[in-house]
């Protein structure tokens, strides 16, 4: 199957300035969302989903019953990506928006004003279960900023200690199953009359997921190293599935920049446990896990959050990045 269509960035549009689509039904903001519509068949599905492994999930089930297209671009930074006019006016026009709740407020606020009763939360079937505290190897924009971010900070106090869910699901390839099934339950819901075709493309994603599942198994079963160190806290579900520990130097956001307590505390772990790789990700800075790497004396790699594509990608959709993830690790823990 094709992958996913895949919009350029234009002009940034903010989270406030959503209303724009709702204000003037479309008529200013979907020029490029109708262009797009033009020359699309209407017998098929609209889909639109947030970011890559949603629209590629989308893909695989809807199959081509369905025109998919995902919100964030190629080379784009999912948590970060502010949503365009374009953007807005195709998830109005979606007969379905699959979306991760949390992960993407400006995508949530669409949601909610343009297509709560046609979105998909990936986030029920995927069993989000991982949580972390919010201040975990966190802070503003430097050690030395309480003055300035005093008022933020009292005004956060209530929320300080709450636990945050992590949403990075797609690194265990069976969430991903699960979330496929339920998805072609939801696609059946809005075209009954090819609900068989989603439900068998779902069982072909999940085979193909199962096989996935069992290379990670056999992989990372016998392996001199079992702590894994990022430098963002995105890869927990992997570890979770595979009997790893993730230690992330910075937090869930990738662009998190960690206090200097959080690098001592990250350069004495892999001191203690003899960690001999740490790993930064692709489409942001690998300073952070090359700081710790240059006091401890380990080596680097690359490990992919298979966020987005990129032309630098190891692979050219979610399996082949997913395997080439695993080639990394297997170098990296010294897995025999």
């Amino acid at each position: 199957m094709q992958s996913p269509r895949h919009r350029r960035p234009a002009r940034s549009l903010s989270t406030l300035s959503l209303t724009c689509a709702a204000a003037v039904a479309l008529a200013g903001c979907s020029g490029a969302a109708d262009a797009d519509a033009a020359g699309a068949d209407e017998s098929k599905l609209t889909v639109v989903a947030a970011f890559y492994p949603l629209a590629w999930l989308s893909e695989q089930v809807a199959g081509d019953l369905a025109d998919v297209t995902s919100l964030t671009p190629d080379g784009a930074e999912p948590h970060e990506y502010e949503l365009t006019p374009r953007d807005v006016a195709a998830t109005a026009e979606a007969d379905v928006v699959v979306f991760l709740p949390t992960l993407q407020p400006a995508v949530d606020a669409a949601v909610e004003q343009q297509a709560a009763e046609r979105a998909f939360d990936a986030g029920e079937p995927a069993d989000l279960s991982l949580t972390y505290e919010a201040h975990d190897h966190e802070h503003a924009d430097g050690e030395h900023a309480e003055d300035e971010h005093a008022e933020d900070e009292h005004a956060d106090e209530e929320h300080a200690d709450e636990p945050v869910t992590d949403p990075h699901f797609w690194h265990d390839p069976m969430r991903m199953a699960a979330v496929g099934d339920a998805l072609a339950e939801r696609l059946a819901t809005a075209d009954e009359a090819n609900a068989d075709q989603y439900t068998a493309n779902a069982a072909d994603l999940r085979a193909q997921l199962e096989e996935l599942d069992g290379e990670f198994r056999a992989g990372l079963t016998d392996c001199a190293s079992r702590e894994l160190v990022t430098s963002h806290t995105a890869f927990g579900y992997l570890a979770d599935a595979y009997d790893l520990e993730q230690f992330g130097i910075s937090g869930l956001a990738p662009d998190a920049e960690p206090a200097t307590d959080a690098l001592t505390e990250a350069t004495e772990f892999v001191r203690e446990h003899d960690v001999r790789t740490l790993y930064f990700e692709t489409l942001v800075s690998p300073a952070v896990a090359e700081t710790v790497a240059r006091e401890t004396g380990a080596q680097t790699r690359q490990l992919d959050p298979i966020e987005g594509l990129t032309d630098e990608s190891a692979g050219g959709d979610y399996l082949a990045l997913m395997r080439a993830n695993l080639a990394s690790l297997q170098e990296g823990q010294t897995c025999s």
